[in-house]
């Protein structure tokens, strides 16, 4: 599987698996068919518009226009609104555990989300998103050309929770004191910092996989036991708060 490599500021690499054609379609499949029945209470609805219209009216007509515009909003716009409100996933992505993000690494904005599913229409011609197939199997990211366009990559995102165990926010341990951070060096503590203040834009398992490396980094320096690296985000704030109140009163 390709990995997407990306080294941010404080140089640390950042590894993203890149999704590939079938699981992909996978999730374009559940998707689609997410759609399907979508488009089917739509279809009810119209139908029952239709039979009562001749009593209803100016009020029918105005009813089923609303139904059309939402068929079409529900064509073009499903991928683009989920993708923009739900940080790069639509309801198949999110179930096989897919995730579109910038090239950079980055989480994706309104603008790419809806930039790469403009190209959707051109992606899916002839039919069964022939060009879409064309241009995965020539990328070696696995591109469409909405993600060109748009400078996005899909990558394959493990649970977090199932990977590590580890509980975001949780109580951070006592005895502060057992970890001598006069050992940490300015520039160990502005990482600590850095990934501490930009850990909510990573995804899941790349902020876990980001806390365990930079505390692999400074595990030597201050005579990490492996207890102590169970939860390495915890530490890292624990860490950066005995770091700060030393700094402070020193």
């Amino acid at each position: 599987m390709d990995n997407l490599v990306v080294e941010t500021p404080e140089l640390i690499p950042l590894e993203f698996p890149v999704a590939g054609i079938g699981s992909r379609f996978l999730a374009l499949a559940i998707d689609v068919l997410f759609q399907a029945l979508a488009v089917a209470v739509l279809g009810i609805m119209a139908i029952v518009i239709s039979a009562r219209g001749y009593r209803m009216q100016t009020r029918g007509v105005w009813m089923t226009a609303i139904i059309v515009l939402l068929l079409f909003l529900l064509h073009f716009g499903y991928f683009a609104v989920f993708e923009a409100l739900w940080n790069g996933q639509s309801p198949g992505k999110r179930l096989t555990h897919l995730r579109v993000i910038q090239d950079s690494g980055r989480p994706i904005t309104v603008y790419e989300a809806v930039a790469r599913n403009l190209l959707r229409i051109v992606d899916g011609m002839p039919g069964l998103y022939g060009v879409a197939i064309v241009s995965a199997l020539l990328s070696p990211k696995s591109k469409r050309l909405g993600d060109y366009v748009a400078g996005t990559v899909v990558v394959l995102e493990k649970p977090a929770a199932l990977e590590t165990g580890v509980q975001w926010d949780s109580p951070r341990p006592p005895g502060n004191e057992r970890y001598d951070v006069s050992r940490l060096t300015p520039e160990e503590f502005q990482l600590m910092e850095a990934f501490l203040l930009r850990r909510n834009q990573l995804a899941e398992n790349v902020r876990a996989d980001t806390a365990r490396k930079i505390i692999e980094r400074i595990s030597e320096t201050l005579e990490l036991t492996p207890e102590d690296k169970e939860k390495p985000e915890v530490l890292l704030e624990t860490l950066a708060v005995a770091y700060r109140a030393r700094s402070r009163f020193r």
